[in-house]
């Protein structure tokens, strides 16, 4: 693999961070639960996960301010726009897949 600086490597983190952000603003049509069937990860994850790196980096964020920077709409929002009530099918596979973390 090609040597990359540790500059170079946070600027593609970023870039790809804000590509994935940006493709799931726009899928609004993927599900949470979804993602965590299949990915074991969501948009709220991903909320939390920059949360604490924006917390180690010394910047105090609540939940709400990082969701929104993932949802790009306060998640309130989003949530009585696209979120749709989980079928009973969905939550069986959640719980299989979290039995099998277990």
């Amino acid at each position: 693999m090609t040597e990359i600086s540790p500059e170079l490597q946070d600027k593609l983190d970023a870039a790809a961070f804000r590509r994935l952000v940006s493709h799931l603003q726009n899928r609004t049509d993927v599900q949470n639960i979804d993602l965590m069937i299949l990915a074991d990860f969501c948009r709220n994850c991903l909320g939390d996960w920059w949360r604490e790196a924006a917390e180690a980096e010394g910047l105090s964020l609540t939940k709400e301010e990082a969701r929104e920077r993932v949802y790009g709409m306060p998640y309130s929002e989003w949530k009585s726009k696209y979120q749709k009530e989980a079928t009973p099918e969905q939550m069986a596979a959640f719980e299989a897949r979290r039995k099998g973390r277990a």
